[in-house]
C-alpha cells in the first residue's frame, strides 16, 4: 500500500466516528486508524459525538486532527472514546436535507472517507450513509458480542464481569447469600454466559432460553445446602449471572418503563431484581429452608429464618475503565484495516479481521445481522453442571482432527 494509491483513489481526508455504547478497544481503533494513515499520508481529523457530530459538522470552525503529538495523548489501553460519542438515528432526523448537509460539512473538512466504530445500531446508520454516496468502512464494536465478526469490547467486559463474580463470591460466602448479578447484552446472552463461566458462576441466564425458576431454584438448593453443609465454618454463596434481556415465563422483557431510545430499543433493566425477589420468595416459603438453618445451627426465629438473596447491578462499570489485551490488539488491526480497505477503494464493508497477509471483511449489512448465543455450546457446558434455567440438554457431538490453520478462528 502506498500514498500515491490513496491519492489515485481520491480519498483526501478521513474522518474517524465512534458511536453507540462505549467500550474496551476504541482508543486502541482510533490510534490504528492514526498510525497507518499517517503511514500513506493521509490526514485523519476527529468528527466529535458521534453522529450528533457529523450531523453538525458544517457548523464546526475546525477539527482536532490527529498528529502525531496529539495520538501520543491517546492511551490504546484505556476503554471509552478519545472521539466521544451519542446515539443518533440519521433516518430520524427532521430534517430533510440532512443527507446533504453531512456531505457538505465532509466537503468542508475535504473528508473523503469516514472510518466508524460501533455496532448494530452504528452499522445500520452507516449502510445508510453510503447508500447516500458517503464512503464508510466500519471497526466492528459492541460488548454484546453479538454481530457477525468479532467485535471490540467484548472481550474487556467479558474480564470485567469475571473479576466481579470473583469479587462477589467473598462478600457472598461471608453472609451466606445468593447473589444474582445482573449484567449488559440485551438480546444476545454472550458477554453474561462468557463472563459467567470465566468467573465460575453457578448459573447463567441468558436471552435465549426463556426462565424456568423452578430449575434454578433447585440447583440453588442443591449446591447451597451442599457448600454450607460441608464447610466447617458453615459458609457457602450461589451466584447467577442474568442477562438484561431474559424473558420471565410469559415471554416479557424487563424495563424500566422510560421512553425506547433512538433506535427503538427499550431500556433494559429489573432482570437481576425480578429472580432475585423470586428466588427470595421460596427461600422464605420452603420449610425445606428453615430445617436446613436449624441443622446447620443458623436458624434465629423471627430474625433469620432464610438466606438473603441479592441482586447487583454494576451498570456501566462492565464497560467502563481498562481494555483488555485482546481488544487493544484488534482495536488496532481493525482500525488500520479500514484505513487499508479506504485506500484501496472499497467502502460500506466490516472489518473481521488480519491474518496471513488477507484483511478479511465483510458487507456491512451482512456483518450488523444480530447473532445469538450457541445453544449447542450451552448443553456442553450443562454437562459439566453449569444451571443455564432449563432442564439440561445433552450434548450432541462428533470429532474433528484441524488439518489446516483456517478452521481455527478467534476466541468467541
Amino acid at each position: 500500500m502506498t500514498e500515491a494509491l490513496a491519492v489515485l483513489n481520491g480519498l483526501g481526508n478521513i474522518g474517524i466516528i465512534t458511536s453507540g455504547g462505549d467500550a474496551g478497544g476504541l482508543n486502541a481503533v482510533i490510534k490504528g486508524v492514526v498510525m497507518m494513515a499517517r503511514a500513506l499520508g493521509i490526514r485523519v481529523f476527529v468528527i466529535p459525538n458521534g453522529y450528533a457530530g457529523l450531523y453538525n459538522l458544517i457548523d464546526f470552525d475546525k477539527l482536532t486532527e490527529l498528529t502525531e503529538d496529539r495520538v501520543d495523548l491517546i492511551d490504546a489501553s484505556l476503554a471509552g472514546s478519545e472521539a466521544g460519542h451519542s446515539r443518533v438515528h440519521i433516518k430520524k432526523i427532521k430534517d430533510d436535507d440532512k443527507y446533504e448537509r453531512i456531505k457538505a460539512g465532509l466537503k468542508k473538512f475535504q473528508i473523503g472517507a469516514l472510518v466508524i466504530s460501533g455496532g448494530d445500531d452504528t452499522g445500520s446508520v452507516m449502510v445508510d450513509l453510503a447508500s447516500h454516496g458517503i464512503k464508510c468502512a466500519h471497526a466492528p464494536k459492541t460488548m454484546d458480542l453479538d454481530l457477525q465478526t468479532y467485535s471490540v469490547g467484548a472481550d474487556s467486559t467479558i474480564n470485567r464481569i469475571a473479576r466481579m463474580i470473583a469479587d462477589l463470591k467473598t462478600t457472598g460466602r461471608t453472609h451466606n447469600r445468593v447473589i444474582v448479578l445482573e449484567v449488559f447484552g440485551r438480546n444476545a446472552g454472550h458477554t453474561a454466559f462468557r463472563g459467567g463461566v470465566a468467573g465460575d458462576a453457578d448459573c447463567v441466564l441468558i436471552p435465549e432460553i426463556p426462565i424456568d425458576l423452578d430449575v434454578v431454584y433447585a440447583d440453588l438448593k442443591r449446591i447451597f445446602f451442599r457448600r454450607i453443609s460441608s464447610s466447617d465454618v458453615k459458609a457457602g454463596t450461589y451466584i447467577i449471572v442474568v442477562a438484561e434481556g431474559v424473558t420471565d415465563a410469559n415471554g416479557e422483557v424487563f424495563s424500566d418503563g422510560t421512553a425506547d431510545d433512538a433506535f427503538g430499543h427499550k431500556k433494559l433493566k429489573g432482570a437481576g431484581k425480578y429472580v432475585a425477589k423470586q428466588l427470595q420468595a421460596r427461600l422464605d416459603a420452603d420449610p425445606d429452608v428453615k430445617e436446613f438453618m436449624r441443622l446447620q445451627h443458623m436458624f434465629v426465629p423471627g430474625v433469620y429464618e432464610s438466606p438473603e438473596a441479592r441482586d447487583i447491578l454494576p451498570s456501566h462499570l462492565v464497560r467502563c475503565g481498562d481494555s483488555s489485551a485482546l481488544d487493544v490488539n484488534f482495536g488496532r488491526e481493525a482500525g488500520a484495516a479500514a484505513v487499508m480497505l479506504l485506500a484501496n477503494d472499497i467502502s460500506n464493508v466490516t472489518v473481521a479481521d488480519v491474518r496471513d497477509g488477507l484483511i478479511r471483511y465483510v458487507d456491512t449489512a451482512r456483518a450488523i445481522v444480530p447473532r445469538n448465543v450457541n445453544l449447542r455450546l450451552v448443553s456442553f457446558y450443562e454437562e459439566q453442571g453449569l444451571c443455564f434455567g432449563r432442564k439440561p440438554q445433552v450434548y450432541v457431538y462428533r470429532a474433528l482432527k484441524v488439518e489446516n490453520d483456517e478452521v481455527i478462528e478467534r476466541p468467541y
